[in-house]
């Protein structure tokens, strides 16, 4: 494992800036798919509330169905090899959309097929890129690493999503995915020019897949600091993927954005997302892990009631306001709170644990993102858009409950690895 000495840290370390710049790359890419995909299936393709949340769903799916096997896989093999197919994999998958828009052959079915055979990319190269950070720099270093990479993200938020509304309305939504196939092929090559040794695999530790799934998830819930989280984020994230899979549904027809005003207000985001990856290490040494963690839960809850609000904003400028503010704030919360957890999670699992504890809890995580995602489409059916982007705030107030009354709440200095 790698030390990293004097005054610039963890941009000292030349690995740790590879697998920087390859992440800073790729997430751009990533923030054009974000808001091109949604709008190929809407603009393109004239989806509806329940079309939107099956496609939703499609994306998250592959973490219910496969998630508790591929931490067992990812321990068992090198991360950052299995980190760059993923990466190719993944360009091959966005360049397939635009492939078939100019063959003149793109239906939804399409979209749907692209967004699981990412879904499955993705659940493999994200839960092997948390567990080989703490295998490049030392445990000391954690917390600067995760707030590093989430700038990476943050500032990728700040100018993708504006780049993706330029590229929709220039080039139509599904040729801008192009620009996404390209950054995963840049993420590949930086990931493969990192020069230090990956420590080799526990072969004489290896047992059943069962059995290995059952130690992941016996360690995340039996965890007092792992279990409230994850019970935290299955509530919440169910909540927010309920509005978010009709979100761009809201925003294009009930409020009247443009796809280049739509990107703007995503953009918003990015300012909030990069003031919170700037200040989390202060941010957490001032209030500790727990606490920046509830606090972020239960804040985040209230500011999604701003979603539903901008409806009552005078337009035309008034809603992309409303939901622009609504970015900012919740992607600060999101960027600091995230900081906080990951860097947690990473502290107290052991080495040989850390691709189940990541894949049990995101399995469970982004697994219940499908099932928000299909309940969001069927509540935008039935109770309009609108109705469903408030009743989505309020289980995520609701939500925060889980941490408030745990011992995260007391949680001021990161703990030492368990056993």
């Amino acid at each position: 494992m790698s030390t990293v000495e004097g005054q610039g840290g963890l941009w000292r370390h030349g690995d740790f800036v590879r697998l920087w710049a390859g992440t800073f790359v790729s997430l751009f890419g990533s923030q054009v798919s974000l808001l091109a995909l949604p709008l190929t299936a809407v603009v393109t393709l004239g989806a509806g509330p329940r079309e939107m949340g099956v496609l939703s769903a499609t994306r998250w799916l592959p973490y219910l169905l496969f998630g508790l096997f591929a931490g067992v896989w990812i321990d068992r093999v090198q991360r950052r090899l299995l980190m760059i197919w993923m990466d190719l994999g993944r360009a091959a998958v966005a360049a397939a959309i635009p492939a078939a828009a100019l063959l003149g052959v793109l239906r939804l079915e399409h979209l749907f097929a692209a967004a699981f055979s990412m879904g499955v990319l993705s659940l493999f190269f994200d839960a092997s890129y948390q567990a080989y950070l703490p295998a490049l720099v030392r445990r000391e270093a954690l917390v600067e690493g995760n707030a590093k990479l989430e700038l990476a993200r943050s500032t990728a938020q700040v100018a993708g999503p504006s780049l993706a509304g330029v590229l929709v309305q220039l080039v139509t939504a599904p040729l801008a995915l192009l620009f996404d196939a390209a950054s995963y092929v840049v993420s590949a090559a930086a990931l493969a020019s990192i020069r230090a040794p990956e420590a080799p695999a526990a072969v004489a530790e290896r047992r059943s897949v069962r059995r290995e799934i059952g130690e992941g998830l016996r360690w995340v819930f039996g965890s007092p600091l792992l279990r409230p989280m994850v019970l935290n984020n299955v509530s919440r994230m169910l909540a927010a993927s309920a509005g978010g899979a009709v979100y761009v549904l809201y925003a294009t027809r009930e409020l009247a954005l443009s796809p280049m005003v739509l990107g703007l207000v995503l953009a918003a985001g990015g300012p909030g997302a990069v003031l919170a990856s700037l200040t989390a290490q202060r941010t957490i040494a001032r209030f500790g892990p727990g606490p920046l963690l509830v606090a972020t839960f239960a804040a985040e809850g209230f500011f999604a009631l701003l979603v539903p609000a901008a409806a009552w904003a005078p337009a035309p400028v008034g809603p992309a306001l409303v939901l622009g503010a609504h970015q900012f704030v919740v992607w600060y919360l999101l960027t600091a709170g995230s900081v906080a957890e990951i860097s947690l999670r990473q502290a107290i699992t052991p080495a040989r644990l850390q691709g189940r504890m990541n894949t049990t809890m995101r399995s469970l995580n982004w697994g219940t993102v499908a099932i928000g995602a299909l309940i969001g489409g069927a509540l935008g059916e039935g109770i309009g858009v609108r109705a469903t982007q408030l009743c989505a705030a309020l289980w995520m107030i609701a939500a925060s409950a889980w941490t408030l009354f745990s011992p995260l709440r007391t949680l001021r200095q990161m703990p030492a690895e368990e056993s």
